[in-house]
C-alpha cells in the first residue's frame, strides 16, 4: 500500500503511542528461559513453537503420560509472536464461525460444535486447575451492522445460529446503542458465549503450568533443520541439535520451518491500537457496561474490546500481505494502517475525540484459503503440525494441539477422522500469481463492503471453497 499521511486527529491520537504490543510491555513479564545449549540431548517429544499451540501440546502430552519427556523450544521470547499480539477474543468455534463450518463440513458441523464446546470447557478447567490468572471473563460478543446492506447479513447470521440451538439475540439500532453507543450502529447480534482474555498472561500462565508438569522450556532456541535418525528425528538448532522420538510443530505463520507450509499458509499483517484508560466521563459517554467484545459485520472488519483496566483495544480491517510472503519486523509499524485505525475509531466514537493511544503494533496472521487450520504429518509420521488458525486461535489452538498429538502418535481418534483434519485446504497459487490474487480479492471485498454486492471474482472463490464467504 502507498503510505498516506496521517490526518491531524490521527497524528494527535498516535503522538505518544509506543511501537510495541501492549500485552507484553509491562514489568510483570517473566525473565526469559535459558536457550538450549550443551551436549546433544534427547527427548520423547519436542514441541517447536512456544505459543498457544506449543504450550497446549506440551501440557496435554504430560497430562496424558506424566512419564513422557517433553521439551518446548521457542525461537524468540514467549508471547512475542501471534499468541501475545492478538485481541484476546476466545471464540468457541473450531471452524472460524458457524457459517464457515456449515459451508465446509455440513455433515460434521454438529460434531464440530460439540467438540468446540468441550474444548472451551477444558480450557476453563485448565485455568482453574493451574491457577492461571489471564483476566478470563465471558461478556459475550456483539456483531454490528455499520451499513444498511449489512443489516440482512446480521439477521441471516442470527437465524443460522438460532437454527442450531445457540442462544444469540438480535438487536435493532436502539438496542445495540443501548449496549454500546456509536452513531454508526444500525443493528447487531449478541453471542453470550465469547470470552475475553489477556493473551500474554495466558501464555505465561500456560508456560508455568507446563513447567509444573516437568516440561523443559527453552527460549531463544531456533529449529533450523530436521532429519530422520533411527526411529526419531534429529533437529538442528542454532548451536546444537536434539534427538526427538516425535516432533510437533506449532509455528503459526513462520514458514521456514517446513517448506510445505507456504502452499497453505499466507502471512497477513494485522494492525492494532490500544487507548489510554478511559475516564469515568468517557465511559459514561459510550456505555459499554457489559464489556462485550465488538466486531463489524463487513468483510474488512474491526475487532475491539475493553480491558479490565478500561482501555480499548482496536484492531483489524486493514490486513496486509507483503510480496512474496515477506515477514519482517520493519512491517509492524505503518502510518497508513495505524492512522486508518485511529480515524475509524474516532468515526465510531466521536464522543471520545481527543483520546490518546498508548501502544501501536502489528502481528502476522497465518491465513489459509478456507480460514481454518491445516493439519498433517511429515518425516514418515514422526512429525505433526497444526497451523493456519486465521486469527481465531486463542481457543482453537488447544484443539489443534490435541489433533497434532493424536497424529504424531499414530492414533485413530474422533479428532483425526474429522474431514477438516483429513483434507487440506485449497493451496494458494505460486508467486507472482498469489500476490495478484490477494490484491484482486482485497479490492473485491472492499467493493462489497461499499455496495453490498458480491462480484464475479468473489462468487468464483465461493464456488471452489475458498473461505471469503465466511
Amino acid at each position: 500500500m502507498p503510505v498516506s499521511p496521517l490526518s491531524p486527529r490521527a497524528a494527535a491520537a498516535l503522538a505518544d503511542a509506543r511501537p510495541v504490543p501492549f500485552w507484553t510491555d509491562r514489568p510483570e513479564r517473566p525473565e526469559p528461559r535459558a536457550p538450549l545449549t550443551g551436549a546433544a540431548p534427547r527427548t520423547d517429544l519436542l514441541v517447536v513453537g512456544g505459543g498457544f499451540t506449543g504450550l497446549w501440546a506440551a501440557i496435554q502430552a504430560k497430562e496424558a503420560d506424566p512419564s513422557r519427556d517433553v521439551v518446548v523450544i521457542e525461537a524468540g521470547r514467549l508471547a512475542d509472536g501471534a499468541s501475545g499480539r492478538n485481541g484476546g477474543f476466545m471464540a468457541p468455534s473450531l471452524t472460524h464461525g458457524l457459517a464457515q463450518g456449515v459451508g465446509c463440513w455440513p455433515d460434521e458441523v454438529e460434531l464440530l460444535e460439540r467438540l468446540a464446546s468441550e474444548n472451551v470447557a477444558a480450557i476453563e478447567r485448565t485455568l482453574t486447575a493451574y491457577d492461571i490468572d489471564a483476566d478470563h471473563h465471558v461478556p459475550g460478543e456483539l456483531t454490528l451492522a455499520l451499513t444498511e446492506h449489512q443489516i440482512p447479513s446480521v439477521r441471516e447470521s442470527f437465524e443460522l445460529h438460532r437454527s442450531h440451538g445457540l442462544p444469540v439475540e438480535l438487536l435493532d439500532a436502539t438496542e445495540a446503542r443501548a449496549r454500546v453507543d456509536s452513531p454508526r450502529y444500525l443493528a447487531g447480534m449478541y453471542d453470550p458465549d465469547v470470552a475475553l482474555v489477556d493473551p500474554a498472561r495466558l501464555v505465561w500462565g500456560l508456560a508455568r503450568a507446563a513447567e509444573s508438569l516437568g516440561v523443559r522450556l527453552h527460549e531463544h532456541t531456533r529449529a533450523t533443520g530436521f532429519d530422520t535418525e533411527g526411529a526419531g528425528v534429529r533437529v538442528t538448532l542454532d548451536s546444537v541439535s536434539i534427538h526427538a522420538r516425535r516432533v510437533v510443530l506449532g509455528t503459526n505463520a513462520s514458514q521456514g520451518v517446513l517448506r510445505r507450509f507456504s502452499a497453505w499458509v499466507l502471512p497477513v499483517y494485522d494492525h492494532v491500537l490500544m487507548t489510554e484508560a478511559l475516564t469515568p466521563a468517557q465511559l459514561d459517554a459510550v456505555g459499554w457496561k457489559g464489556r462485550e467484545g465488538l466486531t463489524d459485520a463487513g468483510n474488512q472488519f474491526h475487532y475491539y474490546r475493553r480491558t479490565l483496566d478500561d482501555r480499548v483495544l482496536f484492531g483489524g480491517y486493514d490486513a496486509n500481505y507483503h510480496f512474496p510472503g515477506r515477514i519482517d519486523p520493519a512491517l509492524e509499524q505503518s502510518d497508513a494502517s495505524h492512522g486508518l485505525l485511529a480515524d475509524h475509531f474516532l468515526d465510531l466514537f466521536p464522543q471520545l475525540e481527543g483520546i490518546r493511544f498508548t501502544h501501536r503494533w502489528a502481528g502476522v496472521i497465518d491465513t489459509t484459503s478456507r480460514f481454518t487450520p491445516v493439519f498433517g504429518t511429515a518425516l514418515g509420521g514422526r512429525m505433526a503440525y497444526a497451523v493456519g488458525y486465521t486469527g481465531l486461535g486463542v481457543a482453537s489452538t488447544r484443539f489443534g494441539a490435541a489433533v497434532a498429538l493424536d497424529l504424531v502418535d499414530g492414533r485413530d481418534t474422533e479428532l483425526t477422522r474429522l474431514g477438516m483434519v483429513r483434507r487440506k485446504p485449497i493451496p494458494f497459487p505460486p508467486e507472482p500469481i498469489r500476490y495478484a490474487a490477494v490484491r484482486a480479492t482485497r479490492s473485491s471485498l472492499a467493493a462489497e463492503d461499499r455496495t453490498g454486492r458480491r462480484n464475479l471474482w468473489l462468487r468464483a472463490l465461493d464456488r471452489v471453497g475458498v473461505g471469503f464467504d465466511s
